[in-house]
Protein backbone atom coordinates (compact mmCIF):
# COMPACT_ATOMS: atom_id res chain seq x y z
CA UNK A 1 0.00 0.00 0.00
CA UNK A 2 1.37 3.63 -0.73
CA UNK A 3 1.34 5.92 2.08
CA UNK A 4 0.48 9.34 0.37
CA UNK A 5 -0.86 12.61 1.80
CA UNK A 6 -3.92 11.30 0.48
CA UNK A 7 -4.07 8.39 2.99
CA UNK A 8 -5.98 8.46 6.70
CA UNK A 9 -4.61 6.04 8.96
CA UNK A 10 -6.52 5.21 12.67
CA UNK A 11 -4.39 3.76 15.28
CA UNK A 12 -5.72 2.72 18.32
CA UNK A 13 -3.59 2.63 21.79
CA UNK A 14 -1.73 6.11 20.14
CA UNK A 15 -1.36 7.35 23.36
CA UNK A 16 2.11 5.84 23.87
CA UNK A 17 4.75 3.28 23.05
CA UNK A 18 4.39 1.81 19.38
CA UNK A 19 0.78 3.46 18.59
CA UNK A 20 2.71 6.87 18.88
CA UNK A 21 5.58 6.33 17.02
CA UNK A 22 3.66 4.80 14.44
CA UNK A 23 1.33 8.12 14.39
CA UNK A 24 4.64 9.83 13.91
CA UNK A 25 6.21 8.40 11.03
CA UNK A 26 3.02 8.49 9.05
CA UNK A 27 2.70 12.40 9.90
CA UNK A 28 6.12 12.72 8.38
CA UNK A 29 5.10 10.91 5.45
CA UNK A 30 1.68 12.86 5.02
CA UNK A 31 -0.85 11.01 6.07
CA UNK A 32 -4.49 12.20 7.85
CA UNK A 33 -4.66 10.89 11.58
CA UNK A 34 -7.43 9.60 13.65
CA UNK A 35 -5.52 8.67 17.09
CA UNK A 36 -7.85 6.98 18.96
CA UNK A 37 -6.75 5.85 23.36
CA UNK A 38 -8.27 5.41 26.34
CA UNK A 39 -5.06 7.70 28.04
CA UNK A 40 -6.70 11.60 27.66
CA UNK A 41 -3.24 13.08 28.79
CA UNK A 42 -1.45 10.12 26.40
CA UNK A 43 -3.49 11.30 23.33
CA UNK A 44 -3.21 14.85 23.44
CA UNK A 45 0.66 14.07 23.77
CA UNK A 46 0.70 12.18 20.49
CA UNK A 47 -1.50 14.64 18.99
CA UNK A 48 0.31 17.68 19.44
CA UNK A 49 3.86 15.63 18.30
CA UNK A 50 2.01 14.54 15.19
CA UNK A 51 0.76 18.38 13.88
CA UNK A 52 4.27 19.49 14.11
CA UNK A 53 4.79 16.66 11.19
CA UNK A 54 3.13 16.36 7.87
CA UNK A 55 -0.14 15.63 8.83
CA UNK A 56 -2.82 17.45 6.96
CA UNK A 57 -5.09 17.02 9.93
CA UNK A 58 -4.96 15.15 13.31
CA UNK A 59 -8.22 14.35 14.94
CA UNK A 60 -8.52 12.84 18.50
CA UNK A 61 -10.57 9.60 19.97
CA UNK A 62 -11.45 8.61 23.32
CA UNK A 63 -12.22 5.25 22.80
CA UNK A 64 -11.81 2.08 25.07
CA UNK A 65 -12.02 -0.55 22.44
CA UNK A 66 -13.30 -3.43 24.72
CA UNK A 67 -16.20 -1.41 24.13
CA UNK A 68 -18.00 -2.27 20.79
CA UNK A 69 -20.12 1.06 21.21
CA UNK A 70 -17.39 3.36 21.65
CA UNK A 71 -15.58 1.90 18.73
CA UNK A 72 -18.28 2.23 16.74
CA UNK A 73 -18.21 5.99 17.48
CA UNK A 74 -14.50 6.70 16.99
CA UNK A 75 -15.46 4.93 13.27
CA UNK A 76 -17.92 6.72 12.69
CA UNK A 77 -16.63 10.57 13.72
CA UNK A 78 -12.94 9.22 11.62
CA UNK A 79 -15.43 8.97 8.69
CA UNK A 80 -17.39 12.21 9.71
CA UNK A 81 -14.39 14.22 10.10
CA UNK A 82 -11.57 12.59 7.45
CA UNK A 83 -14.11 11.45 4.79
CA UNK A 84 -12.51 8.00 5.09
CA UNK A 85 -10.18 5.82 5.91
CA UNK A 86 -7.65 3.60 4.07
CA UNK A 87 -5.36 2.04 6.91
CA UNK A 88 -6.55 0.51 10.35
CA UNK A 89 -3.64 -0.27 13.03
CA UNK A 90 -5.63 -1.84 15.82
CA UNK A 91 -2.37 -1.49 18.12
CA UNK A 92 -3.99 -1.14 22.17
CA UNK A 93 -2.75 -3.45 23.92
CA UNK A 94 -2.77 -4.50 28.09
CA UNK A 95 -0.25 -7.12 30.05
CA UNK A 96 -1.64 -9.33 32.52
CA UNK A 97 1.30 -10.91 35.30
CA UNK A 98 0.57 -14.32 37.13
CA UNK A 99 0.23 -18.06 36.93
CA UNK A 100 -2.80 -19.06 35.68
CA UNK A 101 -4.03 -20.13 39.36
CA UNK A 102 -3.03 -16.71 40.49
CA UNK A 103 -5.19 -14.88 38.07
CA UNK A 104 -8.82 -14.13 38.01
CA UNK A 105 -11.25 -14.87 35.69
CA UNK A 106 -12.46 -11.53 35.69
CA UNK A 107 -8.75 -9.63 35.27
CA UNK A 108 -8.46 -12.37 32.37
CA UNK A 109 -12.24 -11.50 30.65
CA UNK A 110 -10.24 -7.50 31.01
CA UNK A 111 -7.63 -8.76 29.40
CA UNK A 112 -9.23 -10.43 26.32
CA UNK A 113 -11.69 -7.39 26.16
CA UNK A 114 -8.89 -5.19 25.09
CA UNK A 115 -5.89 -7.12 23.24
CA UNK A 116 -8.25 -9.53 21.52
CA UNK A 117 -11.95 -7.92 21.05
CA UNK A 118 -10.92 -4.05 21.14
CA UNK A 119 -9.07 -5.52 17.67
CA UNK A 120 -12.43 -7.95 16.31
CA UNK A 121 -14.68 -4.39 17.32
CA UNK A 122 -11.94 -2.60 14.96
CA UNK A 123 -12.13 -4.50 12.24
CA UNK A 124 -16.35 -4.78 11.99
CA UNK A 125 -16.89 -1.16 12.55
CA UNK A 126 -13.93 -0.01 10.23
CA UNK A 127 -14.61 -2.77 8.05
CA UNK A 128 -17.26 -1.20 5.73
CA UNK A 129 -15.36 2.05 5.41
CA UNK A 130 -12.61 0.32 3.89
CA UNK A 131 -14.42 -1.86 1.81
CA UNK A 132 -15.25 1.74 0.04
CA UNK A 133 -11.59 2.67 -0.52
CA UNK A 134 -9.66 1.64 -3.68
CA UNK A 135 -6.82 0.33 -1.66
CA UNK A 136 -7.02 -0.36 2.34
CA UNK A 137 -4.56 -2.01 4.50
CA UNK A 138 -5.57 -3.85 8.20
CA UNK A 139 -2.77 -4.23 10.57
CA UNK A 140 -3.74 -6.10 13.94
CA UNK A 141 -0.74 -6.29 16.28
CA UNK A 142 0.00 -9.85 17.88
CA UNK A 143 3.33 -10.09 19.61
CA UNK A 144 5.88 -12.89 19.73
CA UNK A 145 3.30 -14.25 22.18
CA UNK A 146 1.25 -15.31 19.69
CA UNK A 147 3.83 -17.36 18.03
CA UNK A 148 5.04 -19.60 21.26
CA UNK A 149 3.50 -19.02 24.90
CA UNK A 150 5.37 -18.85 27.69
CA UNK A 151 4.42 -19.96 31.57
CA UNK A 152 3.04 -16.87 32.86
CA UNK A 153 0.93 -15.40 29.92
CA UNK A 154 -2.16 -17.66 29.70
CA UNK A 155 -3.64 -14.62 29.45
CA UNK A 156 -1.65 -12.80 27.21
CA UNK A 157 -0.58 -15.65 25.21
CA UNK A 158 -4.48 -16.61 24.59
CA UNK A 159 -5.35 -13.01 22.86
CA UNK A 160 -2.31 -12.93 20.84
CA UNK A 161 -2.70 -16.22 19.65
CA UNK A 162 -5.95 -15.24 19.11
CA UNK A 163 -5.66 -12.08 16.91
CA UNK A 164 -2.65 -13.87 15.16
CA UNK A 165 -5.47 -16.72 13.76
CA UNK A 166 -8.12 -14.36 13.84
CA UNK A 167 -6.14 -12.18 11.34
CA UNK A 168 -4.76 -14.96 9.54
CA UNK A 169 -8.39 -16.11 8.72
CA UNK A 170 -9.21 -12.80 7.79
CA UNK A 171 -6.38 -12.06 5.32
CA UNK A 172 -7.70 -15.33 3.57
CA UNK A 173 -11.28 -13.63 3.67
CA UNK A 174 -9.94 -10.95 1.87
CA UNK A 175 -6.77 -12.15 -0.84
CA UNK A 176 -9.35 -11.28 -3.81
CA UNK A 177 -10.32 -8.00 -2.19
CA UNK A 178 -8.23 -4.72 -2.69
CA UNK A 179 -7.89 -4.81 1.31
CA UNK A 180 -4.26 -5.89 2.69
CA UNK A 181 -3.92 -7.58 5.88
CA UNK A 182 -0.99 -7.93 8.19
CA UNK A 183 -0.30 -9.47 11.84
CA UNK A 184 2.40 -7.82 13.51
CA UNK A 185 4.57 -9.94 16.40
CA UNK A 186 6.95 -7.04 17.96
CA UNK A 187 9.77 -8.64 19.73
CA UNK A 188 11.34 -6.83 23.24
CA UNK A 189 9.76 -3.36 22.80
CA UNK A 190 10.52 -0.20 24.64
CA UNK A 191 6.96 0.32 26.10
CA UNK A 192 5.55 0.88 29.25
CA UNK A 193 2.86 -1.96 28.50
CA UNK A 194 4.89 -4.44 30.63
CA UNK A 195 5.79 -1.47 33.58
CA UNK A 196 1.94 -1.09 33.76
CA UNK A 197 0.94 -4.86 33.39
CA UNK A 198 -1.85 -5.94 36.21
CA UNK A 199 0.43 -7.98 38.50
CA UNK A 200 -1.53 -10.67 40.37
CA UNK A 201 2.11 -12.17 42.35
CA UNK A 202 2.77 -10.45 45.56
CA UNK A 203 6.18 -12.44 46.32
CA UNK A 204 8.55 -9.44 46.47
CA UNK A 205 11.27 -11.71 44.80
CA UNK A 206 9.39 -12.83 41.75
CA UNK A 207 8.41 -9.13 41.36
CA UNK A 208 12.30 -8.17 41.34
CA UNK A 209 13.10 -10.89 39.29
CA UNK A 210 10.89 -10.13 36.62
CA UNK A 211 11.65 -6.41 36.53
CA UNK A 212 14.89 -7.15 36.05
CA UNK A 213 14.31 -9.54 33.11
CA UNK A 214 12.01 -6.87 31.33
CA UNK A 215 14.36 -4.36 31.93
CA UNK A 216 17.11 -6.49 30.56
CA UNK A 217 15.17 -7.46 27.16
CA UNK A 218 12.99 -4.46 26.30
CA UNK A 219 15.33 -2.94 24.22
CA UNK A 220 14.21 -1.46 20.56
CA UNK A 221 12.71 1.29 20.61
CA UNK A 222 9.41 2.12 19.75
CA UNK A 223 10.75 4.45 17.00
CA UNK A 224 12.20 1.79 15.55
CA UNK A 225 9.56 -0.63 15.80
CA UNK A 226 7.37 1.64 14.09
CA UNK A 227 9.46 2.08 11.02
CA UNK A 228 9.33 -1.88 10.20
CA UNK A 229 5.47 -1.84 10.48
CA UNK A 230 5.43 1.17 7.84
CA UNK A 231 7.68 -0.51 5.61
CA UNK A 232 6.02 -3.84 5.66
CA UNK A 233 2.86 -1.97 5.14
CA UNK A 234 3.95 -0.21 2.04
CA UNK A 235 5.51 -3.85 0.71
CA UNK A 236 2.26 -5.06 2.08
CA UNK A 237 4.01 -7.94 4.15
CA UNK A 238 1.37 -10.61 5.62
CA UNK A 239 3.85 -10.57 8.74
CA UNK A 240 6.04 -8.72 10.16
CA UNK A 241 8.49 -9.85 12.43
CA UNK A 242 10.40 -7.46 14.80
CA UNK A 243 13.45 -7.70 15.89
CA UNK A 244 16.11 -10.65 16.26
CA UNK A 245 14.66 -12.35 19.33
CA UNK A 246 10.79 -12.49 17.51
CA UNK A 247 12.63 -13.86 13.91
CA UNK A 248 14.54 -16.40 16.48
CA UNK A 249 11.38 -17.00 18.14
CA UNK A 250 9.17 -17.85 14.70
CA UNK A 251 11.93 -20.10 13.78
CA UNK A 252 11.90 -22.00 16.53
CA UNK A 253 8.07 -22.26 16.91
CA UNK A 254 8.35 -23.67 13.68
CA UNK A 255 11.47 -26.38 13.95
CA UNK A 256 11.12 -26.66 17.95
CA UNK A 257 8.25 -26.52 19.13
CA UNK A 258 8.43 -27.75 22.59
CA UNK A 259 11.70 -25.47 22.84
CA UNK A 260 9.94 -22.84 21.66
CA UNK A 261 7.85 -22.50 24.81
CA UNK A 262 10.89 -22.21 27.28
CA UNK A 263 13.00 -19.88 25.07
CA UNK A 264 14.52 -17.23 27.93
CA UNK A 265 11.22 -16.81 28.58
CA UNK A 266 11.12 -17.33 32.28
CA UNK A 267 9.94 -15.08 34.70
CA UNK A 268 6.21 -13.20 36.10
CA UNK A 269 7.31 -10.30 33.36
CA UNK A 270 8.24 -12.74 30.67
CA UNK A 271 11.07 -11.65 28.39
CA UNK A 272 9.71 -10.89 25.20
CA UNK A 273 6.69 -9.13 25.93
CA UNK A 274 5.66 -6.00 23.74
Amino acid sequence: MQLTRGTVAAITGAGSGIGRALALHLSDKGCALALADVNTIGLEETAILARKGQAPKVSTHVVDVSDRTAVQRFADEATRQHGGVQLLVSNAGVALGGNFDEITLDDFAWLMGINFWGVVYGVRMFLPILQQQTEAHIVNVSSVFGLAAPAGQTAYASSKFAVRGFTESLRAELRQTPIHVSTVHPGGIRTNIAVNARMTVTDPARIAAGQHQWEKSLKMPSEQAAATIVRGITQNRERILIGNDARLLDLLARLFPGRAEGHNMNGDRARFIR
